[in-house]
């Protein structure tokens, strides 16, 4: 089996990480976009794995193995490709019917999102005990948890982290 070219390589690269850029926006069609991109990368791929093209990938039982391609990447493919047709068809109906009912076709946040980052701004809070909108730390909410644990030993009457068991 040969190894595939270097620029192969690459351009499948490229096309996957475009692609997951463009799926990261807002719109919808950047999102299809990038969906699609990332699909002809895998597939670039496919083709770079499958070997040396011009190649038989059944001859029979008495032909020497090493002058067949491998048929998998082929198939894999050709599956990948309706997946993708499937999936930007799917997608397009979406963003049509978004521009239909709301004049564009971006995706805006919803209820659920935005009490989802208020909660995690709160657990920020929570967890480092300054509140990064007005940086005033919150005394009650921050503690040392090797004192608390310290001070707990003392009270059982065992030695505490820093002193030694003797």
């Amino acid at each position: 089996m040969s190894t595939p070219s270097l620029v192969v390589v690459i351009l499948a690269g490229v096309l996957v990480a475009v692609g997951a850029y463009l799926v990261m926006e807002r719109t919808l069609t950047r999102i299809l976009i990038g969906l699609a991109l990332m699909g002809h990368g895998v597939n670039v791929l496919f083709l770079a794995a499958s070997g040396r093209s011009a190649r038989p990938a059944l001859l029979g039982e008495d032909v020497d193995p090493t002058i067949m391609a491998d048929p998998l990447p082929q198939a894999m493919m050709l599956t990948a490709i309706v997946i993708g047709l499937g999936t930007t068809a799917f997608g397009m109906a979406l963003a049509y019917r978004s521009w239909r009912l709301s004049g564009h076709d971006e995706v805006v946040d919803d209820v659920e999102d935005r009490r989802l980052a208020r909660r995690l701004a709160k657990d920020r809070v929570d967890d480092y005990g300054v509140d990064e909108v007005t940086g005033e730390e919150d005394p009650h909410r921050f503690y040392d948890a090797e004192a608390v644990e310290d001070s707990a030993k003392e009270s059982e009457g065992g030695p505490s982290r820093g002193e030694d068991a003797r």
